[in-house]
This record gives structure tokens, C-alpha cells and sequence, in this order.
């Protein structure tokens, strides 16, 4: 067993609890201590940590990256895990290296490309990986005109932010008009378009958005790990059709993903999502993050969070290739545990800079005594 390693995941989704055990979890039995931080004092990250602080708010990606390299320094992080302000983080990588501290994210250049949507459906064009057409629209008349193309072409016309992550932002457009339909049941991604053109025509600011052809299932999902050599180790396509999932190692998922990886050296844990166009996969998005659904992996015996870690330290993994393929799954809500108190939020009246990590001050654990005897509920 070696030394201890720190770990910090910054203000990132809930389901990195999963991501947390599997560190916990490793096959060579090393002890991990995870540092969470995060803005909200209920996240389940919080709860899940070894050690848990909240984030100051209001700061600019530079000040972020300042309390970041300070967190690092103190805590003395071996590895740290950038979700939030995460083009920032890895602009400064050489200052986190000073400090002892690698981050486990792509470099800069690879984050920069992914950021926006139009920028990388047109870079990923120029290395052979197909994209479906595309749109950039920022004004009600350019919506139209993308709309009417598509459905000329037989298509249901989608729309999405540029920059975004995520399904956030998704909509899918319709021409029937707003009735009691879209107020039945589940709020549903389906708008009226005339409603989409009047909300755009009475904004004080132009939109950015991507609009596309709807594209059909399966999505596949391939989660990478690549070396900081820009070698792929892994790559193993996570399939959605429905409610039923399941596991693929199908050259056409695949090989694009790794072509995407290798090409534009998407380093250790990143998810290059695919769906079809007609015939044909195309790419739909790419996130230079580890994925929500990464620990799902597990059934296929692969333990990718702490791979990336071993890669991160430096250390070989060798090709990480699942030694099966789980079977077809279906994806459950369930319990997770929040802290037993919840953090105080943070003073709005004290200066980011001199924020600590952990508060002085702390909630009490259980309810003060009450002064006067609660009344009796017996008559």
C-alpha cells in the first residue's frame, strides 16, 4: 500500500458520490482522502467527503483559480478534480504543478475547443468524425429560417445552447399551437415555435443557440481515459434506448471516440456522446469532464475513477479493458445521505479572499432545549 492521496472534487453534479466510492474502492487497497467543496450545503458530495467546506460565492474565474491554488496548498491535494470554472483551472496548470497538485482535466487547448458547440462540431468535421447540420441563431428570423430548412429536409428541428452542458437549455420545436396538451402530464421539451419567435422578439438581448436535426436513438456515450502521453488506455461506450441500457464495444461508437481523444489529446476522464442521423452515428457532444454515469462502468469490472487517478500520479495503468460486458440495466432513483447539520452559508459582508475553508463557526448537532415545555397534544 502506498501513501495516502488527496483528492478534491470542486463544485460538481450529485451523482460524483459514486465517483467517491470507487475511489474508496480501489484494487490496490490505497487510502484516499476526499476533500468535496460545493455551494450548495445539501449536495450529497458534502456528505460523502472525508473532508467537506463550502465554496465562497461572487468570484471571478481568476479569484476561483486563486482560492483553488490556496485549498491545494493547504490541504496539500494530490489530485484535484476541476468541474466548475474548469477552462480557468487549467490555464494555470503549471501553478498547480508548483504547488504539488495534478488536474486530472484536459489542457487548455482541448477544454478551449469543447466550450462551445459550433467551434467543436466544426474542428471535429476537419479530423473526419461526422456531425449532424447545424444552425448558430441568435435572432427570431435566423430561428425560422434553420426551422423551415430542417423541416423541408423532413426533419423535427431542436435547439440548444452553444455553451452549455448537459441537456440544460434543450428543446425540441413543434408547430402546434400551445393547449391544454403541454399542460398534461410531465413538463415535456416539446414548445410551440410561435411561442419560441415571441419570447425571442421580446428579449433585451440576443440568444445563442445551435439548432439541429432531432436526432434519434440509441445515444451512445463512450467514456475515455487517456493518458497525459495523449495514448487512449480506455474507451467504452455506455448505450440509451429508452428506459433499457447497456454496454458496447462497437467499432463505430468506438473508434470516432478515440480518434476525437487521441486528436485533440482529451487527457485522462472525458464522455463523447453519439446518436443517429438517418443511418449514421454522429457526434452530439463532448465533455472534457468525467460523465454523471461513469461509475455504471463498474458492471463491466472496470474501476475508471481511480485509473485516471493512477494516471494522474504518474502511475501506468496499461490498457484498461473491460474483462466483460455487464448486462442490459435500467437507472433508479435512490437515497443518498446529506450532512447531519447544514453548513452556514457564507457571509456576504466578508471579503472572498479572507474566506476559510471550513467555518468557524458550526450549527449546533441537535436542536437547542426548548424554554418553555412544548404544549401537550393529549385533551
Amino acid at each position: 500500500m502506498g501513501s495516502r492521496v488527496r483528492v478534491w472534487l470542486n463544485r460538481t453534479y450529485a451523482e460524483n458520490v459514486f465517483f467517491m466510492d470507487q475511489l474508496r474502492s480501489n484494487p490496490q487497497h490505497r487510502a484516499v482522502e476526499i476533500h468535496a467543496t460545493h455551494g450548495d450545503p445539501d449536495s450529497p458530495v458534502l456528505a460523502a467527503a472525508d473532508v467537506a467546506s463550502m465554496e465562497p460565492e461572487g468570484l471571478s474565474p481568476r479569484a476561483y483559480v486563486e482560492y483553488a491554488l490556496d485549498h491545494c496548498t493547504r490541504h496539500c491535494i494530490d489530485v484535484f478534480v476541476p468541474v466548475l470554472h474548469q477552462a480557468a483551472v487549467v490555464a494555470q496548470r503549471a501553478e498547480f504543478a508548483a504547488v504539488g497538485t495534478a488536474l486530472l482535466a484536459p489542457p487548455t487547448e482541448a477544454v478551449a475547443v469543447f466550450q462551445d458547440k459550433v467551434t467543436a462540431y466544426e474542428a471535429v468535421r476537419e479530423v473526419g468524425v461526422p456531425v449532424p447540420p447545424w444552425w448558430r441563431v441568435r435572432t427570431a428570423e435566423e430561428l425560422v429560417a434553420a426551422v423551415e430548412a430542417l423541416e423541408s429536409a423532413g426533419h423535427k428541428a431542436c435547439f440548444k445552447p452553444a455553451a452549455g452542458a448537459g441537456g440544460v437549455g434543450f428543446r425540441v420545436i413543434t408547430r402546434a399551437p400551445f393547449s391544454l396538451m403541454h399542460l398534461n402530464g410531465f413538463p415535456s421539451p416539446y414548445v410551440p415555435l410561435d411561442l419560441v419567435v415571441d419570447a425571442l422578439r421580446d428579449a433585451d438581448h440576443p440568444v445563442d443557440w445551435l439548432v439541429m436535426p432531432r436526432l434519434e436513438q440509441p445515444e451512445v456515450s463512450v467514456d475515455c481515459l487517456t493518458g497525459p502521453d495523449g495514448r487512449v488506455r480506455m474507451a467504452v461506450g455506455r448505450t440509451k434506448n429508452g428506459r433499457r441500457r447497456g454496454f458496447t464495444l462497437h467499432p463505430s461508437w468506438i473508434e470516432p471516440a478515440r480518434l476525437l481523444a487521441e486528436a485533440f489529446g482529451l487527457h485522462y476522464l472525458t464522455n463523447i456522446q453519439f446518436r443517429m442521423y438517418g443511418d449514421e452515428p454522429v457526434l452530439m457532444d463532448v465533455n472534457t469532464r468525467p460523465a454523471g454515469g461513469l461509475h455504471q462502468l463498474a458492471q463491466c469490472g472496470i474501476n475508471a475513477p481511480w485509473a485516471a487517478v493512477q494516471l494522474a500520479l504518474g502511475e501506468e495503468t496499461g490498457e484498461v479493458v473491460p474483462p466483460f460486458l455487464g448486462q442490459d440495466y435500467t437507472v433508479v432513483s435512490g437515497p443518498r445521505p446529506v450532512r447531519a447539520v447544514s453548513l452556514p452559508q457564507q457571509r456576504t459582508d466578508t471579503p472572498a479572499a479572507s474566506l476559510p475553508d471550513t467555518p468557524a463557526a458550526t450549527l449546533p448537532a441537535a436542536p437547542a432545549p426548548a424554554t418553555e415545555p412544548a404544549p401537550s397534544l393529549a385533551t
